[in-house]
């Protein structure tokens, strides 16, 4: 795990927030010199603590889509059946995200696919792609109340 000091912690706030912004203006954010500012968001580049940069798009503006929350069980699963399940999922597009968790279910995925018989498409080979048996629930988002993509680092360090 690598060790940040508050500067570190200032400089992924701003840039959770405003990845667009730049050297000068962030260095003069944080109150550092744009020198030293780049050197440290290269390190945190470098060490994979900010891993990437990303564009937020409203597609309600441009499509429409059907978001998706799925929760799904594997009964009687093998290893295998886990890794073929996660190859399928990775191989998707429209799957957004997936996460193993522990409690009822297994995997939680969020999808987006343009279109309900997409959606239906994808669900089909979601329970064909291993010899397990699946069990699949599905929930429309029907509005989306709050979708954070900033991690609270004062909160959570």
């Amino acid at each position: 795990m690598a060790t940040l000091d508050k500067i570190d912690l200032r400089i992924l706030k701003v840039l959770q927030e405003q990845a667009r912004i730049t050297n000068q203006d962030l260095a003069d954010e944080i109150h550092l010199s744009p020198s030293s500012c780049l050197m440290r968001v290269r390190k945190l580049e470098q060490s994979g603590v900010l891993a990437s940069y990303h564009a937020s798009v409203d597609l309600k503006k441009i499509c429409r889509i059907v978001k998706c929350i799925v929760t799904i069980s594997m009964h009687n699963q093998t290893k295998k059946d886990f890794a073929q399940f996660q190859t399928y999922v990775n191989s998707v597009p429209e799957i957004l995200e997936c996460y193993t968790v522990s409690g009822a279910f297994d995997f939680f995925l969020k999808v987006a696919s343009p279109n309900m018989e997409r959606y239906l498409e994808i669900t089909d080979e979601l329970i064909e792609c291993t010899e397990a048996e699946i069990h699949l629930s599905t929930h429309v988002v029907m509005d989306e109340t709050k979708s954070e993509r900033a991690y609270p680092l004062d909160r959570l360090l």
